[in-house]
């Protein structure tokens, strides 16, 4: 297989692995709690990453800054998790794919290092036709009240994109290993979900064979293979591209959900589906082209970005820094 092909085949399969991750914690937090399942993910994860690092003996100890910003930054993401994996446990598997891909859309809104002088207004159009969506979506067979699933999904979307905003201001110009910053946040997700799940470790006993399953695929697939898979695709590929291809991810959510869950579509949803997925694709695209124009003309020379700065695709989160990577970006995630 060609390298450009390999390289594309991997960043589908992170982005199949991301989406099926909805229906994976929707299936364990129906035999555990919640804050057991994020614990126990959280846990290995950390168990797994610190393994790693282990066997990565010439890389050397953390740096201050990995410590200093990984700490921050494993609040925000832990704080993404608990109320996804909350979302999540309250809505459909293929809904809650969906939902979280607005993170797309509103992370340009809140980080405005890339576009000086404002989005231009067709990005507001998507953004708003997402939202469109999203009601659609929430409305089911006819309009109603929200869910709560729903609901909660979009408050994930909205935190992750601050999140993602976060890691751009907090790691910019400063060279910071992706395994290494992961790793903190990790540990610090698995301190702060100890003592709440601490009292209901013990169902852990009884979930059986296919409840660690679900927890072991969640931990080491969704998030550790998934980070390594993807910062070994995109150091091959341009952010652009990594960028299409990883915003599949929740086409593949619908149809993991559809497909294993027995989630079913009506008119109403499918129209949601479909207009979520064109206003993000549709969003990210004008947001790309208006980065790509503020770097090549509307800025200044001196405020100009360097051509070696690493700049993730806006969804999962992202590690940005300053490292020289044969002349393209570098996007490099921090989910765990």
């Amino acid at each position: 297989m060609p390298d450009a092909r390999r390289t594309d085949a991997v960043l589908l399969l992170v982005a199949l692995v991301w989406g099926s991750s909805y229906l994976s914690a929707q299936t364990a937090t129906a035999v555990l709690p919640v804050l057991v399942v994020l614990f126990a993910r959280y846990a290995l994860s950390a168990l797994a990453c610190l393994g790693l690092v282990a066997a990565d003996r010439k890389s050397g100890g953390w740096t201050r800054d990995e410590l200093r910003i990984g700490v921050p930054l494993g609040l925000t993401q832990a704080a993404v998790l608990v109320v996804e994996t909350y979302g999540v446990a309250h809505t459909s598997a293929a809904n809650a794919g969906l939902i979280i891909s607005l993170t797309i859309v509103i992370t340009p809104l809140l980080d405005r290092s890339g576009h000086r002088g404002g989005l231009p207004l067709p990005f507001y159009a998507a953004a708003g036709l997402c939202l469109l969506a999203v009601g659609l979506l929430m409305s089911g067979n006819g309009f109603h009240a929200p869910r709560l699933g729903d609901l909660l999904m979009l408050a994930a979307a909205l935190i992750r994109a601050v999140h993602v905003a976060l890691v751009g201001r907090l790691t910019v110009n400063r060279a910071i290993r992706p395994l290494r910053l992961t790793t903190v946040q990790t540990l610090v997700g698995s301190a702060l979900f100890l003592l709440p799940a601490s009292g209901e470790l013990s169902t852990l006993a009884h979930i059986g064979v296919a409840g660690w399953a679900q927890l072991l695929y969640l931990a080491l697939f969704c998030s550790v293979f998934a980070f390594l898979a993807q910062t070994w695709a995109v150091q091959r590929t341009s952010a652009s591209r990594a960028s299409l291809l990883l915003g599949t991810e929740p086409i593949w959510a619908a149809a993991v959900g559809i497909a294993l869950a027995g989630d079913h579509f009506t008119p109403v949803t499918a129209l949601g589906a479909t207009l979520l997925v064109t206003g993000t694709y549709w969003g990210q695209a004008i947001e790309r082209a208006h980065r790509a124009n503020a770097s090549t003309g509307a800025q200044p020379a001196s405020e100009a970005r360097a051509p070696s700065e690493i700049r993730a695709p806006q969804g999962r989160g992202a590690v940005t820094s300053a490292a020289p990577l044969r002349g393209r970006d570098k996007p490099q995630p921090t989910r765990s």
